[in-house]
């Protein structure tokens, strides 16, 4: 056995899987064979939790029952929603709000006291949590406002639903379309950091509940989850700086600050999902008539380019362009986070049901740095 140390597990292979795959030299990605961008362009949310979660693309009937079921389970306990809106109250942040309260949905599951081993069972839990989570987060920021949490509509799709509850209107077909994507650009990621946690959680064999809400605790991190929310924050420096968006980042990179939403620890060019929301950034600017966020992103990212941090390895990831996405679509820019656990739970969900079905507790080692042969003084005498 190597003691090489690899600090992160950076390079380690702990597990074998059908689900996802990354090429980061060319900037491939792909669910279960299928491109990334053939999935957000010609399938829906509900078809890629189905190939997830199942193994392939729903048929039409498959497709219409499986996305009925998850809309029928979209209702969410009054006590979960109260507390929801006590932690609103209270000013929570908007990750700690939903893990509390998918951490509450476990006990209030049907199916609470099934075996963990029983992997139909664990499914069914975690098609509830999947279903749940838009409307503790919708209902979550109409607490903030001062509003009455809205119904969910079983009519809409997963998408289009959360929207309708964040706002009470329904969306128009481009939100839809666009959050859909984003949605399916967001559901699996390898072994990331929340997905291998909720892996960890998951070998102990303990309810998939504790492995998602394990996830979303991962995820809350800045390093993993944060970068939508920072991209945002910085463009809206750039925009009340008065400065061009170019001589804002010149500016940056001379005062030694790197500019978020660029570099990934797996991709070495442009990440995949950061082409699809580009082009979606632009269906909406055109929509509403307002590019300014376009003509940022895409000017500091042209300079960057021309600087040579893309040559180096350094190029946009999902987040640069998914914070302007959201602005466009009305979601606060503290809930981008939230939104992606909301996509990813179906990633965590079905990587715990993978690996459980060939399970083997993951358990690593550390290196042992500490003092050898110490002995314990009396305590009167320390």
């Amino acid at each position: 056995m190597s003691d090489e140390l690899k600090r992160g597990l950076e390079g380690v292979l702990v597990a074998e899987s059908e689900l996802s795959y990354i090429d980061g030299s060319v900037g491939k990605l792909v669910y279960r064979g299928y491109d990334i961008g053939d999935l957000a362009r010609e399938a829906t949310y509900e078809e890629v939790l189905y190939l997830l979660w199942h193994g392939e693309l729903p048929t039409a009937d498959e497709l219409d029952a499986f996305a009925a079921d998850l809309a029928s389970e979209r209702a969410v306990d009054d006590d979960v929603l109260e507390t929801v809106a006590t932690l609103a109250e209270a000013d929570a942040e908007p990750m700690a709000a939903l893990r509390t309260g998918v951490s509450m949905l476990g006990s209030y599951d049907p199916e609470a006291d099934g075996e963990p081993e029983d992997l139909d069972h664990s499914l069914r839990q975690g098609r509830r949590i999947t279903a749940k989570i838009p409307t503790i987060l919708a209902a979550f920021e109409r607490a903030r406002q001062g509003e009455e949490p809205v119904a969910p509509d079983p009519e809409l799709s997963h998408a289009g639903n959360f929207l309708y509850m964040l706002t009470g209107v329904e969306p128009d077909d481009v939100a839809e379309e666009t959050f859909d994507m984003a949605l399916t650009l967001h559901a699996d990621h390898g072994l990331n950091a929340s997905t291998f946690t909720a892996m960890v959680i998951g070998s102990t064999m303990a309810d998939i509940y504790s492995a998602v809400v394990g996830g979303i605790g991962a995820l809350s991190g800045p390093l993993h989850g944060g970068a939508n929310q920072d991209v945002m924050e910085t463009l809206h420096e750039v925009d009340a700086s008065g400065k061009d968006p170019v001589k804002w980042a010149k500016d940056a990179r001379a005062n030694g600050r790197r500019i978020p939403g660029f570099g990934h620890r797996v991709y070495e060019v442009k990440d995949p999902r950061a082409e699809i929301l580009e082009e979606k950034l632009r269906d909406l600017s055109e929509s509403t008539g307002d590019t300014k966020w376009l003509d940022y992103t895409t000017a500091i990212e042209e300079y960057l380019t021309e600087e040579g941090l893309v040559e180096k390895g350094i190029a946009p990831n999902v987040d640069f362009y998914s914070g302007s996405v959201y602005d466009h679509l009305g979601i606060p820019m503290d809930m981008y986070t939230p939104i992606f656990a909301m996509s990813r739970a179906g990633g965590w969900i079905a990587h715990v049901l993978e690996y459980q079905e060939d399970n083997r507790l993951i358990r690593p080692r550390a290196r042992y740095t500490g003092p050898e042969d110490a002995e314990i003084v009396p305590l009167d005498e320390r």
